[in-house]
């Protein structure tokens, strides 16, 4: 009782794709250059500017050491979106007209920009994914064409946690000479992501989805044969390899360097501890709710999600009910705008479990409490809101 009265008094955070809580040592690595060791990595007359150019160096190696690239392939940025956008855009202003390749269940991020594109000209086509959220890869065979030059297609899918089968994707890009983008925002840090064995010549990623600073990101782009050529969206300064002028963010890039060499010592063991409460938290609530439905594949998924629907009952009111519980009912973007999920839409889901859908996506610093806590409130709060549906009664009575 004790216990749960504890868990009670707190939030229970549970909605790690949308953000995730700053690893302690990594802003401990950060502090220095918040602080005292303020310089301008691009000021070399004095020690100060040294300094910082030799962390921002320092984290770009760690970066690239993660990703199986070079250093030099490792653009910092302010976030997976921004990267987003130089990758497609860029590539689109070298090709000046063309067809690019995307997915349905893309981000917003994504899709936006490739909407912006066909209203400049360029076609695309948005590849359907079947039940369970994955592309097939026959059908990107399919979809190039003579004039294709790109295709962005997610290593991980932000709301469901299914992956795509992004190596055989890569080799079909790479086979019939089409640049290949993948947004890993929810992937870096929790799976393993090599870009050589891949075959990815532009990747994106955002560090505070892996405990890391908001506000950083990065941008892989190939410069080993096949050579990425992306020409820069600003202009005002050579930072960045000429890709991105300004100030380069300092503590963001030595905080997002700094999970990135944590990952690589512990995403084996920090994938199996988030696997295990996820494994959990699927148990309890099928012991509590059997009619519950798994949005996204059963095994070929991050190992963090788990994305339900529960029928008969209206999801932005269940999260509503747990308020010490954060979980969303659709991805951070889409929330926003108060729209119903387009992925699941894509993945056809039948309606009524679309607006009954919950994204749980756990952590490295959640435990086995707070996922039991988490079970039975959320079996309770269901039974609650069933009791308040007309549907439901009429289901109960016809039984």
């Amino acid at each position: 009782m004790k216990a749960a009265e504890n868990l009670n008094d707190r939030v229970i955070f549970l909605d790690h794709h949308s953000t995730t809580p700053l690893d302690p040592e990594a802003l401990q690595a950060m502090m220095p250059y918040l602080t005292t060791e303020f310089g301008n990595p691009s000021s070399r007359a004095h020690s100060l500017g040294w300094k910082a150019e030799f962390a921002v160096e320092k984290a770009r190696e760690q970066v690239a050491e993660l990703l199986g690239c070079l250093a030099q392939e490792i653009v910092f940025t302010s976030g997976a979106t921004e990267s987003n956008n130089m990758a497609i855009l860029g590539l689109a202003e070298r090709a000046g007209s063309g067809h690019i390749i995307t997915g349905q269940t893309e981000h917003k991020c994504v899709l936006e920009t490739v909407r912006y594109l066909e209203g400049k000209g360029f076609t695309a086509t948005y590849l359907p994914v079947d039940r369970t959220g994955r592309v097939n890869v026959r059908d990107l065979e399919e979809a190039i064409r003579p004039d294709t030059f790109l295709a962005s297609l997610m290593t991980a899918n932000n709301e469901t946690g299914s992956l795509h089968p992004i190596r055989d994707l890569g080799a079909v890009c790479r086979k019939r000479g089409v640049y290949f983008h993948t947004d890993a925002a929810q992937a870096v840090g929790k799976i393993p992501v090599d870009v050589e064995s891949m075959q990815i010549d532009l990747l994106s990623f955002s560090a505070h989805k892996s405990h890391g600073p908001k506000g950083t990101g990065v941008l892989y782009v190939r410069r080993k044969n096949p050579r990425v050529e992306l020409p820069p969206l600003f202009h005002g300064g050579g930072q960045e390899f000429g890709l991105r002028p300004g100030t380069v963010n300092v503590p963001g890039a030595v905080g997002t360097g700094f999970v990135c060499a944590r990952a690589r010592r512990h995403l084996e063991d920090d994938a199996a501890h988030v696997g295990k409460l996820r494994d959990l938290l699927e148990r309890e609530l099928r012991q509590r709710i059997p009619d519950l439905e798994l949005n996204g594949h059963p095994t070929e998924r991050l190992p963090q999600s788990l994305n339900v629907s529960f029928p008969f009952v209206e999801s932005d009111s269940l999260v509503a009910s747990m308020r010490n519980i954060a979980v969303s009912s659709a991805s951070a973007c889409v929330t926003a705008a108060s729209e119903p999920s387009h992925v699941l839409r894509a993945m056809h889901v039948p309606e009524r479990l679309v607006h009954g859908s919950i994204r749980f996506g756990i952590g490295r610093f959640n435990t086995e409490e707070e996922i039991r806590y988490t079970a039975a409130k959320v079996a309770d709060n269901v039974e609650r809101l069933r009791r308040s549906s007309p549907l439901w009664q009429m289901r109960e009575n016809h039984d």
